[in-house]
């Protein structure tokens, strides 16, 4: 059975999505664990070295298909949906909303 959250519609942010760290949210190297960790206020996540370079790229001013095409200079076999679904989980944890730009310079936190 497929439930809303796991079909493949549901999995995929469009490549259009400007996604940035919520307030609270921050990436920081922790040099005691040699890696980065995200804080937010409830915890810590470890990403592995490909999720913190894509929590590196969530300014708020890249979207998804920029992000993508810029892990693809650095890392070989960069996959699209797989960046998409990574985002599309973090923002489901409100560690990543989704921004759009109404004016230049202007963000507000998308429904997403």
């Amino acid at each position: 059975m497929t439930t809303p959250d796991s079909s493949p519609a549901a999995a995929a942010l469009p490549g259009t999505a400007v996604p940035r760290l919520r307030r609270g949210v921050r990436l920081s190297f922790d040099p005691t664990r040699d890696s980065y960790v995200l804080l937010y206020p409830e915890g810590v996540l470890l990403p592995n070295e490909t999720a913190a370079a894509v929590l590196g790229r969530c300014d708020g001013g890249a979207d998804v298909a920029t992000i993508v095409a810029s892990l693809a200079e650095d890392f070989d076999g960069v996959d699209a949906a797989q960046v998409s679904e990574l985002l599309r989980r973090l923002v489901r944890r409100r560690l990543v909303e989704i921004v759009e730009n109404t004016e230049p310079g202007e963000a507000v936190r998308g429904d997403e």
